[in-house]
């Protein structure tokens, strides 16, 4: 087990916060059929088992104006640690535990440069492509129900 701290650059925080995006915004169902298909699954165990709780949404005006608060909202959190000693994290929204506790194992397997190209390509990459046709999908029924309004100058000024 490697339990040295190892210097984590700039880009190895924007990797890491890319993947557990793809991870936490994946549907569940396919994920887990991912998780299913992978080989060699190392053991691991749990620092924090899946657990759910509540986070306080914030919202502002506009984009721009004062913090308020919007709701609450689901989400579910799990903590791994492989055998190999890496350390895995995750959030979740909802209170599906299968998929935190999935999402923080990849996420702790994603650290190793060993592993890493393989699952963000047999992995990330297809999630966040199902992620994208679902985006364009939403964008396009919004564009059908767009309406143009505009205003014919009479020539009476």
């Amino acid at each position: 087990m490697n339990t040295e701290p190892h210097p984590v650059s700039p880009q190895d925080h924007q990797d890491r916060r890319h993947w557990m995006s793809v991870l936490a915004k994946a549907d569940p169902e396919r994920l887990k059929a991912l998780w299913s298909a992978e080989t060699g699954q190392p053991p691991y165990r749990f620092v924090r088992k899946p657990e759910t709780g509540l986070v306080m949404l914030r919202g502002r005006m506009g984009g721009s104006g004062a913090p308020f608060n919007l709701g609450e909202a689901t989400v579910t959190r799990c903590a791994v640690r492989t055998d190999d000693g890496l350390f895995g994290q995750s959030y979740v929204m909802g209170r599906d535990a299968a998929h935190a506790e999935i999402a923080a194992v990849y996420d702790a397997l994603l650290q190793d440069a060993g592993r890493r190209d393989a699952i963000m390509s047999t992995v990330i990459a297809p999630l966040e492509e199902t992620h994208a046709d679902l985006a364009r999908e939403r964008a396009a029924k919004a564009a059908a129900t767009r309406v143009d309004f505009f205003t014919m100058v009479r020539g009476e000024d």
